[in-house]
C-alpha cells in the first residue's frame, strides 16, 4: 500500500467508526440534534475523503505524473489525451464528488 493509500484506508476506518457510533446513537434513542451533528462529521469526513481520491484522479490518472511524493507511478489506466478530453475527465472526477 502506498502511503495516500495507507492514510485513506486509515481516514475510512475512522468513519466506519463514526458510521458505528451513529447506529449505537439510534439504538440508544439519544437527541436527534446530536445524532444530526454526528451525521454531518461523518458526511464530511466522506466529503474530505472524496477530495483526496480526485486530487489523487488528477494527478495520477490525467496528468499521469505520479504522486506528490513521487513513491507512486501513474496508473496503469493513464493515457496521453487532448486538452479537451483531460477537461471532460476532470469534469466527470468532479461531477461524481460533488453528487
Amino acid at each position: 500500500m502506498t502511503t495516500t493509500t495507507t492514510a485513506l484506508d486509515r481516514r475510512l476506518a475512522r468513519i466506519e467508526g463514526q458510521v458505528a457510533g451513529l447506529r449505537r446513537m439510534l439504538a440508544e434513542d439519544q437527541y436527534c440534534l446530536e445524532i444530526l451533528t454526528q451525521l454531518s462529521a461523518t458526511k464530511s469526513a466522506l466529503e474530505q475523503v472524496g477530495v483526496e481520491i480526485v486530487t489523487r484522479h488528477v494527478d495520477r490518472c490525467i496528468v499521469g505524473s505520479g504522486c506528490c511524493d513521487k513513491s507512486e507511478s501513474p496508473h496503469p489506466h493513464a493515457q496521453a489525451m487532448s486538452h479537451d478530453e483531460l477537461m471532460d475527465e476532470l469534469r466527470t472526477a468532479l461531477a461524481r464528488v460533488l453528487r
